[in-house]
């Protein structure tokens, strides 16, 4: 039993004829008769006694009418919710990303969102590294923000956002002055670095050539940790430049470039290449680029969206 054929019996119902019903339809005579005899077959009933050219609803088809007009009543409700859906957006979307992600790339897109879908819940998932992508492709989260490279041919990856690694040391520091600072500049330094991540494998391959001689002071998971210990002068450590913009302006920290190149990291948008994207998702990507990375006070010329 199907739509159409509910259609096709309730038009024969309606119109009290075979052949009109045929000419509503748009089918033959004999196409709608054998729809109503599958649906007699399915039904194992007789749903029309049949007079010479005249038909009528025997008592089991006049009960199957009203559920019949009930089914196809529903369906069309479906559609205009989801029609409606189309116009105005509704529903929810859940985003795996850093706590650093968080606070310092995802408010702006977050705020330009909510006014074009206002009715579009956003939840956050707090994840990690490889734990954002594990998320999106479990499904447990329609998008991840997460440091590219990701290699993993069942997302789509949308580069959104770049910007720069440094040395982070607290202001007054003799290597605050410095324009750019190599491994051996930190010789003798206490270090505070990231416990896990793409940023600590980069940094690692970094410092291999003075690795045995470093002092790794701690290892720290929190961007908030780093920053606070570094003010208190417990060791140095290294940030994404949009991550300590404000203590910076405030003078308690100096972000410091890494030599002999600028160490840039990539974030990028990952969500799954087989996943039927609604208007509210593709919004959320249009936003992303539009507005990931746009800081309030203070630019650097590395802090762009991806493309500009």
């Amino acid at each position: 039993m199907d739509l159409d054929q509910l259609h096709t019996f309730l038009e024969i119902v309606r119109l009290k004829s075979f052949s009109k019903a045929a000419l509503t339809c748009y089918r033959t005579q004999p196409a709608i008769s054998a729809q109503v005899r599958q649906l007699e077959q399915e039904l194992n009933t007789t749903l029309f006694e049949r007079f010479g050219t005249k038909i009528s609803l025997t008592i089991a088809g006049r009960i199957f009418a009203e559920h019949a007009e009930q089914i196809l009543a529903i369906r069309r409700r479906a559609q205009d919710a989801i029609n409606e859906l189309e116009k105005v957006p509704r529903g929810e979307l859940v985003i795996a990303a850093n706590e650093a992600t968080c606070i310092y790339v995802l408010p702006n897109v977050f705020a330009e969102f909510k006014k074009q879908f206002p009715n579009v819940q956003l939840s956050v998932d707090r994840s990690y590294g490889t734990r954002v992508v594990h998320a999106v492709l479990d499904n447990q989260a329609d998008f991840g923000i997460t440091q590219l490279p990701v290699q993993e041919k069942k997302l789509e990856v949308v580069k959104i956002y770049s910007d720069e690694i440094k040395l982070l040391v607290p202001a007054g520091h003799r290597l605050a002055s410095y324009d750019r600072v190599g491994p051996t500049d930190l010789l003798g330094q206490p270090l505070l670095l990231p416990k896990t991540g793409t940023t600590r494998s980069r940094l690692n391959s970094w410092l291999d050539p003075v690795m045995e001689e470093l002092h790794v002071s701690m290892e720290l998971d929190s961007t908030e940790m780093i920053k606070r210990f570094v003010m208190a002068n417990l060791g140095l450590s290294f940030l994404a430049a949009s991550h300590c913009l404000q203590e910076q302006q405030e003078g308690k920290l100096v972000s410091v470039a890494l030599g002999p190149e600028a160490m840039i990291r990539s974030v990028g948008l990952i969500y799954r290449r087989d996943k039927s994207l609604s208007k509210a998702a593709l919004g959320f990507i249009q936003v992303a680029l539009d507005h990931a990375g746009k800081q309030i006070g203070g630019s650097n010329q590395h802090l762009r969206p991806a493309g500009s």
